[in-house]
């Protein structure tokens, strides 16, 4: 029965990880949830290169002198905003966090059901979670709704209803660096924006100064783990991007997407860390990883070397990845970042 029920929830859970797997959906693409936030990766394809604008907006764009912009977002749309929105709907965490960390927080008026940062959308309406309540969010009234190319078929049907939509869709960090600007564009916070992308960059550099030193046998190899049955993130997914920029190897680096692997196949690569990011729904991860009696000799095992960070830090394409970055170098690397 327990076996049954983590099948079942890790395939939610992987579906529910959206960064790095594209499962090419068109146009408009799946929806995204990743440890309640991003779901199966979609429309990858669609690029992290739609995100240009059509017309600047002006460098006095504020709540108080909004200038008209229209941008191209990342389903390929050109989305024409006139005024500055006073009522936001945002359809996935991911976007939620961005448009709060903006400063344009007080215009939301519905969150997804997943949405759990900041501490504010606990009090806001819910539109409901992988299949969105359109008609609750019609009847939100916004005028402008902030999605995601993994909402899929939902951003046709909002943009059927009369709504303006603007779709982002970061498939890595750089691409996650575009679409804050086009949240800041479009909610007349720009140097927000702006000031938010220099410090991510900031907190890239950091990093980077202090693993770029380590020769090729001070890398550790490194196994993160999004689920007991063995998932993880392998190229093109933010956890495979976020060990490289920590100076780490990826052990599954060599593997596409988000595979569920055989056990034989992380106890072959002896991992020197290991990292769970599922913690925060199941108690004891780590002593659960600790005790694996076919894992005692690998060496993260036998050295005490594995942990546990919330996956929200490392998978979710919104303004804190960097900061899981700086937690996942420093956890590779303690003695490096005294």
């Amino acid at each position: 029965m327990q076996k049954k029920f983590w099948s079942k929830w890790l395939i939610v859970l992987v579906m529910l990880l959206a960064v790095g797997l594209a499962a090419c959906q068109g146009d408009s693409t799946g929806e995204e949830t990743n440890d309640q936030d991003q779901t199966e990766e979609s429309g990858e394809e669609q690029g992290d290169d739609n995100s240009s604008q059509e017309e600047e907006p002006s460098d006095e764009s504020s709540s108080d002198g909004f200038e008209a912009v229209t941008l191209t977002d990342k389903s390929g749309t050109e989305v024409t905003i006139e005024e500055l929105p006073e009522r936001i709907v945002s359809v996935i965490p991911s976007a939620t966090e961005t448009v709060f960390t903006v400063g344009a927080g007080e215009q939301v008026v519905g969150v997804s059901d997943n949405a759990n940062y900041p501490e504010d959308v606990q009090d806001i309406e819910r539109v409901g979670g992988l299949q969105l309540n359109i008609e609750k969010i019609v009847s939100l009234e916004p005028d402008l709704v902030v999605a995601d190319v993994n909402n899929g078929e939902d951003i046709n049907a909002l943009r059927q209803a009369g709504l303006n939509v603007l779709v982002l869709g970061a498939q890595n960090l750089e691409a996650v660096y575009e679409d804050i600007k086009l949240v800041g564009q479009a909610t007349g916070h720009v140097d927000q924006a702006d000031e938010i992308i220099s410090g991510m960059k900031a907190d890239v550099e950091e990093v980077q100064e202090v693993v770029s030193g380590l020769s090729e046998d001070e890398k550790k190899k490194v196994w993160i783990e999004v689920g007991p049955e063995l998932f993880s993130g392998g190229e093109g997914s933010f956890i495979d991007e976020m060990i490289d920029l920590a100076g780490g190897i990826n052990i599954i680096g060599d593997q596409e997407g988000w595979p569920q692997v055989s056990e034989e196949i992380v106890l072959e690569k002896d991992p020197d860390v290991i990292i769970t990011t599922y913690g925060y729904y199941i108690d004891n991860s780590v002593e659960q990883v600790l005790a694996r009696e076919n894992w005692q000799n690998v060496t993260a095992v036998k050295e005490e070397q594995v942990y546990d960070l919330h996956s929200d830090m490392l998978t979710r394409p919104g303004p804190r990845l960097t900061e899981g970055l700086k937690t996942l170098a420093k956890t590779f690397y303690p003695d490096h970042f005294e």
